[in-house]
């Protein structure tokens, strides 16, 4: 007797064809538990049937499951849920910004066992080109071009991650010892490596849209600014801690004031999967200016140890030695693993998935806490919280004391005395239960205090 599924079949409610909106919603279900490791899915007539959709649909859809390790198919007996590996227990950890987890065991073990059959001593035994190997350039383009931007691979270096393209960024844009202008709350990776590399970060007020246009003019303008070489950090797309995303009038008048005042950009994209499609990263609208930091750690997994530095083709010569300095070549494991997701759609997979994933997490954050939290659709893994900074070392100390760990306040202040800060929710790590179990906590801290200040904060 074949055993019933315990499934319900749906499409998941987001754009796409049928097969990726049926593979959305099997890997969202299996990852919330909602269908147990073990359980059987539909037949695929049966499915199609109910879904009114094709049978090669179903075909594709649990093609793709399978390869993701999700699902595994049994010779006379149907597909079956091989689901993820669980996360261990203990404290919530909310401070990493890390994506939902949407890889199997069996999809690293099957990427790892096809690596091994190409991979020959002779390729492993010699180094790469520091820039990556040519045929690696040409598939981060085309995935680039994903994300709306358009480049040529000679224009690409391949990096041991975003935060080291950050790293040749910085080099490459900025003196030693120079000014770098960026927002008043930013990702703590960049405040650490421009403190490290001695330069002098100035923070600049910011709206619901980040960076705002008249503090970014006022800075240009000022007296002291007018002699040292301009560069700006800026993370126009999910602002690293703040959540805040730049319209395309606010990324063109970044822009504009950036050519009229001769500014060097770099520009962090690593949620670029997460913008809309008519969005387009300032290294499109500005090329000539614009070094561009992208990365897969948090569009497919942290393991991902891949970034993107595009840099205009003016400053390549320049860019190769501060490349060369700081790494030999990009990790020849991690590239083919790259490869391989690439091109067989993996990658692309699992960013729809964390996409729904992240927007479903979303929604529980804005139902469990008080706070006015934006109303616009949210698909990223990180919120914030705006308090000033005396209230958000307080909350974090009472959120540690409930077992709930959330990244230290004053880690994305550029001025450490600023009076207003607040506190990013990391909330992609966890488990749907963890994170509930979190956000319950949390809200019980805001009814204890009331909703006084933690939701009435100006704007930064």
């Amino acid at each position: 007797m074949r055993l019933i599924s315990p499934w319900t079949p749906r499409l998941a409610e987001a754009a796409g064809p049928p097969y990726e909106r049926l593979v959305t919603a099997l890997a969202n279900d299996i990852a919330e538990g909602g269908i147990p490791c073990g359980a059987r899915l539909p037949p695929h007539r049966e499915l199609a049937y109910q879904l009114g959709i094709g049978l090669g649909t179903v075909t594709k859809a649990y093609a793709v499951l399978e390869r993701r390790g999700l699902v595994q198919s049994v010779r006379g007996r149907g597909m079956f849920v091989s689901g993820l590996s669980p996360r261990p227990h203990g404290s919530i950890d909310l401070s990493l910004n890390t994506p939902p987890q949407m890889l199997s065991d069996r999809l690293l073990a099957a990427t790892l066992a096809g690596m091994a059959k190409r991979l020959d001593a002779d390729t492993f035994g010699t180094y790469a080109p520091a820039a990556g190997r040519p045929h690696h350039r040409a598939q981060m383009a085309r995935w680039l071009a994903g994300q709306r931007l358009e480049v040529t691979p000679d224009r690409i270096l391949l990096c041991n991650g975003a935060q080291h393209a950050l790293s040749v960024a910085f080099a490459v844009a900025c003196r030693p010892g120079g000014v770098l202008l960026t927002e008043a709350v930013t990702y703590p990776g960049a405040i650490m490596l421009a403190r490290q590399s001695g330069l002098t970060l100035v923070g600049l007020d910011m709206d619901d849209e980040g960076l705002t246009p008249e503090a970014l003019e006022r800075a240009l303008c000022s007296p002291a600014s007018a002699a040292a070489p301009r560069v700006l950090y800026v993370t126009p797309t999910l602002q690293n801690p703040t959540a805040a995303t730049m319209s395309s009038a606010r990324r063109r008048d970044i822009v504009r004031l950036c050519r009229a005042h001769d500014v060097t950009i770099v520009e962090d994209d690593v949620y670029s999967v997460f913008a809309g499609p008519d969005l387009l990263p300032l290294a499109a609208l500005a090329p000539e200016r614009t070094l561009y930091v992208g990365g897969l750690s948090k569009t497919v997994s942290p393991g991902m140890r891949i970034g993107s530095l595009v840099v205009p083709s003016s400053v390549i010569e320049r860019a190769m030695p501060k490349l060369q300095a700081t790494c030999t070549m990009a990790s020849p494991l991690t590239c083919m693993i790259m490869e391989q997701w690439l091109t067989d759609g993996t990658a692309t997979s699992v960013a729809a998935s964390i996409r729904l994933d992240a927007a479903k997490r979303y929604d529980l954050v804005r139902t469990a806490l008080p706070f006015n939290l934006p109303t616009r659709a949210v698909t990223g893994f990180h919120v914030w919280l705006p308090m000033s900074a005396a209230e958000a070392e307080r909350l974090s100390r009472r959120m540690a004391a409930m077992s709930v760990i959330v990244m230290p306040p004053n880690a994305s202040l550029v001025d450490p005395g600023a009076p207003q800060g607040g506190i990013r929710l990391s909330v992609g790590g966890p488990t749907i239960d963890a994170l509930k179990q979190a956000l319950t906590a949390i809200g019980s801290l805001f009814d204890q205090d009331g909703p006084r200040t933690y939701f009435d904060q100006p704007a930064l």
